[in-house]
């Protein structure tokens, strides 16, 4: 099923920190919500997250996927996280997955974690993301261990691609229709 850590920081995007947490969680995937400082989060519109531990605490082996959302105050806050940084690091040496939405790949981009990869991000941040990826306008975008999303917007999307790659796509796909996420239910 595989093991996920979501990373929170002051400033993060709610929507999509949550939305992956949650529809994860729905397909059965263990997820730590893992702050980078000690205590409750607040996110970019006044939602309080207490984290289920810190990164500090966290023992990085036990996990196959670590997810950053978006916000650009929360992903310039996970930017500045040491323990953030060497989790990545350790993640892409040893080719565990690293998802990242909206204002977070510029996180990946600057530290040249995204080389030559195809990605994406919040429009805002193409120039800083596009330098050394290809960048894509998909809604989500997967290379190899890479994955990116947009925003806001396309949270439960990310979240269920997240699904497809940890457990299965017809996991995802259930649910997709269990959630009202397909025009087949909405009719």
């Amino acid at each position: 099923m595989g093991k996920v850590i979501v990373v929170l920081a002051d400033g993060f995007e709610e929507i999509e920190a949550v939305s992956v947490i949650d529809i994860l969680r729905r397909a059965d995937v263990e997820v730590c919500a893992a702050g980078v400082k000690d205590g409750n989060v607040k996110g970019a519109h006044g939602l309080i997250v207490k984290p289920d531990s810190t990164l500090e605490d966290i023992d990085e082996d036990d996990y196959d996927m670590i997810v950053l959302p978006g916000g650009a105050v929360g992903a310039e806050n996970i930017g500045k996280s040491k323990d953030a940084d060497d989790i990545l690091r350790k993640f892409k040496k040893d080719d565990k997955y690293i998802a990242a939405i909206c204002a977070a790949p510029k996180i990946l981009a600057d530290k040249g974690l995204l080389n030559g990869c195809m990605a994406t991000s919040y429009p805002s941040f193409k120039d800083a993301v596009a330098k050394d990826s290809d960048y894509q306008e998909a809604i989500v975008v997967v290379d190899e261990n890479i994955i990116t999303s947009r925003g806001p917007a396309t949270a439960a999307e990310f979240a269920f691609t997240l699904v497809e790659l940890l457990v299965e796509e017809d996991t995802a796909e259930k649910l997709r229709e269990g959630m009202l996420f397909t025009d087949d239910d909405c009719e």
